[in-house]
């Protein structure tokens, strides 16, 4: 299969998404033994009182957060005006101009107070503040309180987070990286460009790798691995085409690959044999996810109204794609099950193989 040949998929109408995952996955390459079968869709304002049986999943479609169970019930629906966070362990809201923020559990019941100025970030159980001037951040602990901050005198412009650490990417072309528990990992420069921002950034799970976009004018792409106190370039390439905005960076759950969002496609390196291929792919990334079996990466871009869904095998095969239009979507993956948002709706869809 030429996997660098081009395919047209025509955008779908809004009422019949759901209806066209299951031709459209059905229309798998010959051979393959992985099946895709819509479950249910849901509309995200029939929320039911959550009584506490089944694991909770998080969702963001425009202006509402909130979670659901992969029965199909929707647990809460909340609807903010300004900011919010969400991942699956809390929740916040915050204001124009918050200087503190309640911490919410999932099923509503407060868990504490973040008393940091700025933007949430919130990924699983890592708590972080983006704090207003641009240039630092904080990472708060389950309740809120203030764990450890860096502060830079450079504007902060991509940043990551895993179990393993946290990664920064500043516009004076800096990239450093943070153990769990705040002290400096890696720090280096790439280079190479006429312009060294870092425009996206990622940090492999257990904290030893960083990757990052670089620069304007010969833009490149760079995975660093931790030596001791040193940091060693382990992959570098220069990119065709420069992306003047920021960009997506992450890496696989092993670790193994690492993803990015170049300009109209999906960048993939293979750290174990130090090889990229490039998928093409329009407009913005904006979620890579990973299936917990079979080894499928599921990618959601956007260009103009336009949300696609790229599925690929062995973390490189493109296998499948659709896409439909909408105002917002997002997707979440849990064991053998992919969930896709889209406007006031989620639906379900179970992957089995055959």
């Amino acid at each position: 299969m030429d996997f660098n040949k081009k395919k047209k998929h025509s955008p779908l109408p809004a009422a019949s998404v759901f209806c066209a995952l299951y031709i459209i996955f059905s229309m798998r390459p010959t051979g393959s033994e992985i099946h895709f079968t819509p479950e249910w869709t849901v509309d995200i304002s029939s929320a039911q009182e959550y009584d506490g049986s089944e694991e909770l999943i998080p969702f963001r479609l425009a202006q509402t957060i909130g979670y659901f169970s992969d029965s199909g019930k929707i647990c809460s629906s909340v609807a903010f005006p300004f900011k919010a966070a969400i991942s699956k362990n809390y929740y916040a809201l915050f204001g124009a101009n918050s200087t503190q923020a309640k911490l919410f559990f999932p099923d509503g019941t407060e868990a504490g107070i973040i008393s940091e100025a700025g933007f949430p970030f919130f990924e699983d159980d890592r708590i972080y503040v983006m704090q207003p001037g641009g240039t630092s951040f904080v990472q708060c602990d389950t309740q809120g309180n203030r764990l450890w901050g860096f502060e830079s005198y450079s504007p902060l412009t991509a940043f990551a987070s895993s179990s393993g650490g946290t990664a920064a990417g500043y516009a004076d072309g800096t990239v450093i990286s943070f153990l769990p528990d705040g002290k400096p990992g890696q720090k280096f420069s790439p280079g190479g460009s006429a312009v060294g921002v870092i425009l996206g950034a990622g940090i492999s799970e257990d904290g030893n790798r960083i990757a990052c976009v670089s620069g304007q004018d010969r833009q490149r792409f760079i995975v660093a691995e931790k030596n001791k106190a040193h940091s060693k370039i382990i992959y570098h390439e220069y990119l065709e085409s420069d992306l003047n905005r920021q960009t997506l960076v992450r890496f696989s759950k092993n670790s193994d690959f690492v993803y990015f969002n170049g300009k109209d496609c999906l960048g993939i390196v293979n750290l174990r044999k130090a090889a990229s291929k490039k998928i093409p792919v329009k407009g913005k990334i904006s979620q890579i996810e990973f299936s917990s079996s079979d080894d499928l990466t599921f990618v959601l871009s956007k260009e103009e109204n336009t949300y696609t869904v790229t599925v690929l095998e062995s973390f490189i095969y493109p296998m499948a794609q659709f896409s439909f239009e909408g105002s917002c979507s997002f997707i979440q993956t849990k064991d053998d099950m992919l969930f896709i948002g889209h406007d006031t709706k989620i639906s379900r869809i179970s992957i089995s193989r055959k």
